[in-house]
């Protein structure tokens, strides 16, 4: 499901969670303080300030940091490759590889703010428009190092101390390996729907760059080729599926994506399409069973945290565990709820379903667990600051607040 549809579908579902804060008043604002009076003296006549900051010229700030990242055993990277700059302990600027792997770190405009590492706000530096020195400067590098992440991957921190930029504004960091994690016995999902003729996967191949380029008529086509030429062939029927759902064809599209299931159990992409339908439809007993076989063969619920899915058809495991969270939830069956919720904010890398903390806020307020509330409805307006029901969360805030300082516990 399309992530933008899946979040108005679940804020649809998840709207009137909210009854019990209704009585709770808006805490008044607290009054601004009235700044201390100035204590300074003249300057006396003659005298001028010194300047306690170096001067610094353009050759000491760095407006590009770019480079390459690259598996260790050569093999292609996954996609949404993040490249983060940390400094002192923060994030300070992130961006994603290219398909090739390559990344670049642009630090302001030849108009723009010179950005200052330091973690004191109140010390930071913003040069003005008329100011010709931008970017980052290379001291407040020093207490920086380059992040990558990607799931399969250990995480590599680069520290930036003592680099040397290539030439006055840029810095090369050359190749950045990332090592892939140990495989875990058993945990690769099969391969056996991508088994087949050479005919239908020649098919399926034209159906994958239709697809990819949004003639959706044409991939219809040539999916259906594909399982024509070979009607065992379970990604060509997952496949299928999406294109017949983009044509809102929604029962063929179930057609298919049971086709696929059948095919190979193992296969979970199509349990996970056929779950996202049935919620959409609110049919949450065929929301957990498709999502319950999902938990049952998903190496993430045994698995070590090294475990990892290679599997030729994207899909996010985290949309299983927040399905089920849902369904548990409408059934009254809370504690399962919060289980899979949890499960899902753990294993959701890259922050795609960020409505699970708006269910776990609900979970906890019902458990009177107030500051849990407040801090995962805090983590949803971080992940999704412009969402349509932001000031609504930000008056439940206010409302957890008070029932917070009025609980025996607080």
């Amino acid at each position: 499901m399309n992530h933008r549809l899946r979040l108005l579908v679940v804020l649809a579902f998840l709207g009137p969670l909210w009854p019990f804060l209704a009585f709770a008043q808006k805490p008044s604002p607290t009054p601004t303080p009235t700044p201390p009076p100035t204590t300074s003296g003249p300057t006396p006549s003659g005298a001028t300030l010194a300047n306690t900051q170096p001067v610094q010229t353009d050759t000491d700030y760095i407006l590009f940091i770019y480079g390459h990242i690259g598996a260790n055993d050569a093999t292609a990277l996954p996609q949404n490759v993040s490249v983060e700059l940390v400094c002192n302990q923060r994030v300070r600027k992130q961006v994603f590889t290219s398909p090739e792997g390559d990344f670049t770190l642009q630090f302001g405009t030849p108009t723009g703010p010179i950005i200052d590492a330091s973690d004191d706000t109140s010390s930071r530096a913003l040069s003005t428009n008329n100011n010709p020195l931008t970017g980052i400067s290379r001291r407040s590098l020093s207490e920086c190092e380059l992040r990558t992440s990607a799931v399969g991957f250990l995480t590599n921190n680069l520290a930036l101390m003592g680099t040397t930029p290539t030439s006055s504004r840029t810095l090369d960091v050359g190749n950045v390996m990332i090592e892939r994690l140990a495989k875990v016995k058993g945990t690769t999902i099969s391969a056996v729907p991508y088994k087949t003729t050479e005919s239908a996967r020649k098919a399926y191949e034209k159906g994958l760059a239709a697809q990819k380029n949004g003639k959706i008529d044409d991939a219809h086509k040539d999916f259906e080729d594909a399982v024509k030429l070979n009607p065992r062939y379970a990604a060509a029927w997952f496949r299928l599926g999406i294109v017949l759902e983009k044509q809102n064809q929604t029962d063929p599209a179930r057609d298919a994506y049971s086709k696929a299931t059948a095919i190979d159990p193992k296969f979970l992409p199509p349990y996970l399409s056929l779950a996202s339908l049935a919620l959409k439809s609110q049919n949450w007993t065929a929301v957990l069973q498709y999502t319950n076989h999902v938990i049952a063969v998903d190496p993430l619920n045994y698995g070590t945290d090294n475990t990892f899915i290679v599997d030729l058809d994207e899909w996010n495991p985290a949309d299983a565990y927040f399905y089920n969270a849902m369904a548990n939830f409408k059934l009254d069956r809370f504690d399962d709820s919060e289980k899979s919720a949890l499960k899902a904010a753990n294993v959701d890398l890259r922050d795609h379903a960020p409505q699970v903390h708006l269910l776990l806020a609900e979970l906890f307020a019902r458990k009177q667990q107030y500051s849990r509330a407040i801090s995962e409805l805090q983590t949803y307006l971080q992940l999704v600051p412009r969402a349509p029901n932001a000031d609504a969360i930000r008056t439940q805030i206010a409302n957890l607040e008070q029932l917070n300082h009025a609980s025996p516990s607080s």
